[in-house]
């Protein structure tokens, strides 16, 4: 075992003296010791009950025969941190999970972990560190929130978000926007539609890191703190069947995570974490992989945002398994799983409880995966949209360019009304290092909706909310910061949309492109501290926006 790096022969006695310090007995010393990485906070609605959860896991690892040892790691909410500078932490946060998860386990010599985590850059993150250490691992992802219900409506947070845009534009009351407010977030979990954490929860279970079911089970219920203890047993016997990481997250296994992703229209997030994700485990995944597999799966599910269904419906219906088992001629059903079985074997028996809430396959809601990538003159390297959340009168579009440097600008735009039906609005230096740390843009998309805007588009080299729906296009790359097209844009150049066929165009020629290029006056950004070395080391969003070594 690793651990007897630690507690083996006469020159650990001093190492074997600490560990009794923590109540480690003569016993333990023949036991495998379990590491759990909980990033409990009490600032995070989605990770408020996991300190409660870490109880179950160390009683399922004591009975199965290993000695738990809990520890921390930290969780940005992104909803708490949006549209403020907080944001900018936010991405560049899952890269000091994945660090610090990595400095625990090599320090102390676990021989296995568990990972319990909720939200959106913690679960890759802990995922990112799992497949660098490649020591045998389970993930436990704390569950959705319950749905909020306002005037007889189910609502979660976007709906919070969009009413603020209802409010500017007196579509809604003050008064009614903060009864929304108190009813939008019941409890303790991930915000209750597909957005970026349930999305991540619910790819991370079609990769094999977690038990079937744990992605839908809801925070509040008694079954996910079954599956915490089953979690807790079952690292022990992955332990010493010497169960690894990249064992289980093979190239088979990333095409169909990303396969369940598209299936269900999830969130634009996920690329950029499975590319991280990837990366570290050795496998190669592109955008190109993502727009291949995008061509085959079709959209399955219609979850909020891009519906009226929230996570509780789709666990009623069956949760990933049952998505799979409708994907069951189209991905690969032999990948191994953290059970030590095939998906083929834990599908054997399987039925889908519920054909309103997942399709069948021959009658999809849309024949394309949730997720398109699009290249051009204006994003090279690629862009990501959520055309599953896009209405079809604008799946293609043209209009006028609208542009501005930050977030805060084109929301001011939007707030005094100086965006017009048509439009296409263009923020850019808010990519990995343009922002820093490519702040999500909720704010803008949710003022638009809001606001009733109905033909305007929003183009980007930050990235979006898994809340966010329609014509929105972000992680274009190169990023402005990088000399990217997309900071040659000016107002009232012609940006053509054309998502079936995956382009993004501006209408300009080559040379017109270049010559801007050189002339352009970056905008200046004071960066300190962590934020300065992330800004400095970052790749672009196409390659998952790393961190260099």
């Amino acid at each position: 075992m690793i651990s007897d790096e630690i507690k083996k022969g006469v020159e650990r006695s001093p190492h074997r003296a600490l560990l009794r310090a923590c109540g480690v007995t003569d016993s333990d010393f023949d036991k495998p010791f379990i590491g759990i990485a909980n990033s409990f906070t009490e600032i995070v609605p989605g990770h408020i009950h996991l300190k409660k959860l870490s109880k179950f896991v160390k009683l399922g690892i004591s009975q199965a025969g290993g000695v738990p040892f809990e520890f921390n790691t930290i969780a940005i909410c992104d909803g708490i941190a949006m549209n403020h500078e907080g944001m900018k932490y936010s991405l560049a946060s899952r890269e000091l999970i994945a660090d610090s998860i990595e400095s625990m386990a090599k320090a102390h010599c676990f021989d296995g972990l568990v990972l319990l985590s909720s939200c959106d850059k913690i679960i890759p993150g802990m995922l990112m560190a799992a497949a660098r250490l490649n020591i045998p691992s389970i993930v436990i992802t704390g569950g959705p929130m319950l749905p909020g219900e306002f005037n007889g409506k189910v609502v979660d947070l976007i709906d919070v978000f969009e009413g603020i845009g209802a409010v500017n534009s007196k579509k809604m009351k003050k008064e009614e926007l903060y009864k929304l407010e108190e009813v939008a977030c019941p409890g303790p979990g991930s915000c209750a539609g597909l957005f970026t954490a349930n999305t991540m929860a619910c790819v991370t279970e079609a990769l094999g890191m977690s038990l079937p079911g744990c992605a839908t089970a809801h925070a509040v219920t008694s079954k996910k703190m079954h599956i915490a203890k089953l979690s807790g047993q079952k690292i022990v016997k992955m332990v010493k069947n010497n169960m690894k990481p990249r064992d289980i997250m093979t190239r088979s296994a990333f095409e169909n995570a990303i396969a369940v992703d598209l299936a269900l229209g999830g969130s634009t997030n996920t690329v950029l974490h499975l590319l991280a994700i990837a990366n570290e485990s050795n496998v190669e995944i592109t955008l190109d992989t993502f727009d291949e597999i995008g061509r085959k799966i079709p959209n399955i599910t219609s979850i909020s945002p891009a519906g009226k269904h929230r996570m509780i419906d789709l666990d009623r219906a069956g949760g990933v398994p049952a998505i799979m088992k409708t994907l069951k001629d189209k991905i690969n059903l032999d990948t191994v799983t953290c059970t030590g079985k095939t998906w083929r074997e834990i599908l054997r028996d399987f039925k889908v409880k519920d054909r309103k809430v997942i399709r069948p396959i021959e009658k999809p809601i849309h024949k394309e995966g949730g997720i398109a990538i699009l290249k051009g003159n204006l994003a090279p390297n690629g862009a990501v949209v959520k055309q599953n959340a896009v209405k079809k009168d604008m799946l293609k579009h043209e209009g006028p360019a609208r542009v501005f440097d930050s977030e805060e600008e084109c929301v001011k735009a939007i707030r005094n009304f100086k965006i017009k039906e048509g439009d296409v609005v263009v923020i850019r230096y808010e990519g990995p290092k343009g922002g820093p740390g490519m702040r999500e843009m909720l704010r803008p998309t949710s003022a638009i909706v809001g606001s009733g805007l109905k033909r305007v588009a929003l183009v980007t080299d930050g990235r979006f909310s898994g809340g966010t729906r329609g014509p929105c296009i972000g992680h274009v790359s190169p990023e402005a910061a990088e000399n990217g097209p997309i900071a040659a844009i000016r107002d009232g150049d012609i940006i053509s949309i054309d998502i079936p066929n995956r382009r993004l165009e501006v209408k300009l020629k080559k040379e017109e492109i270049l010559k801007r290029l050189k002339s352009i006056t970056k905008p200046k950004k004071e960066v300190k501290g962590w934020l300065a070395r992330y800004q400095k080391f970052a790749t672009s969003a196409d390659k998952g926006a790393i961190l260099r070594c």
